[in-house]
């Protein structure tokens, strides 16, 4: 993913950092007294938390937050405008109530459209994803690569420009699944959901070019650009029509915040994951068993409106 922190030069997809103010690192001599981080850790729904595991791993001391604006779900249906007010009353009132030492935006369709105007706002580093498109397209032997994302993911002037940047000789095939996010809530929370209904949202990405078998060469590489999808990333092997290379973003997203943040500064965190929604209050247990860490019971959070 490509490293949009401006002493960082590109390395694929995206991770954002913050802006170029140093003073928002934690750590910053080699004197200074050590203390637990808190990260906020954002998405529209339970998605972010296949980011979450990978953050928890690399920042075993931090005080971890998740908020799910769970109200505004789907992100996908929602217009430019009104996403981008949205988001950022929601985030308002979140850095208010826990002025958090850094944030990640652990969503495609939100770091595509509304980062700069957090940067703007506030100057706390926020680390965000975008699609992993050069990374996808440097290891692919076919150069037939495909981006399953969310409609809002795909309809974006950033991924379009990702592609004329990074795709090279690749043909990047674009699929804006509109189900596939439900479906993966509908999943973790242990609903029924049948192969053929998988089958039907990723089928799209699985690609033949040629006029004969022969000739042909078939996707290898499909990017996750919607972090609900590695949730279910054993139903996607189970249901694609021929072997790929997935590429899931949260290692890398996780390697950017910790070099942010400076040295660990304890064994093991602090405090147990906190849970904060805008809908209806996270379930505890479903959250754990998902992370495989002990959560608090769900917050609500009412939004603060915009000063203009």
């Amino acid at each position: 993913m490509r490293i949009e922190a401006p002493s960082v030069s590109g390395t694929g997809g995206s991770i954002s950092g913050g802006s170029s103010r140093p003073s928002y690192v934690s750590y910053q001599s080699a004197g200074a007294a050590l203390h637990a981080p808190t990260i906020l850790v954002f998405d529209s729904g339970l998605g972010g938390l296949s980011v979450f595991r990978e953050l928890a791993r690399a920042r075993p001391d931090a005080r971890f937050v998740y908020a799910a604006d769970d109200a505004g779900f789907p992100y996908g249906r929602l217009g430019e405008a009104e996403l981008l007010a949205r988001v950022l009353s929601v985030m308002e009132a979140l850095i208010a109530r826990l002025a958090p030492d850094a944030v990640v935006i652990a969503c495609n369709t939100v770091s595509t459209l509304v980062l700069p105007a957090l940067r703007a706002r506030y100057s706390i580093p926020f680390v965000g994803t975008v699609p992993a498109i050069k990374p996808a397209c440097e290891g692919s032997v076919s150069k037939q690569v495909s981006v399953l994302a969310t409609p809002g993911t795909v309809k974006r002037d950033y991924t379009q420009a990702l592609i004329r940047d990074f795709a090279g000789a690749c043909h990047v095939t674009l699929v804006g699944s509109v189900h596939l996010a439900p479906i993966t809530e509908a999943v973790m929370a242990g609903e029924e959901v049948s192969d053929a209904e998988i089958a039907a949202e990723i089928a799209p990405c699985f690609v033949r070019s040629g006029k004969t078998r022969a000739q042909s060469a078939r996707t290898d590489t499909v990017v996750l650009a919607c972090t609900h999808y590695p949730l279910i990333l054993d139903r996607l092997q189970k249901n694609a029509p021929w072997p790929v290379r997935w590429i899931d973003p949260a290692a890398a997203i996780a390697r950017r915040l910790s070099s942010l943040l400076g040295p660990v500064a304890f064994a093991a965190s602090p405090a147990p994951l906190r849970l904060f929604s805008t809908g209806a209050p996270l379930d505890t247990a479903l959250v754990e068993r998902i992370v495989g860490r002990k959560a608090r019971a769900g917050e609500m959070l009412t939004t603060m409106p915009l000063e203009a």
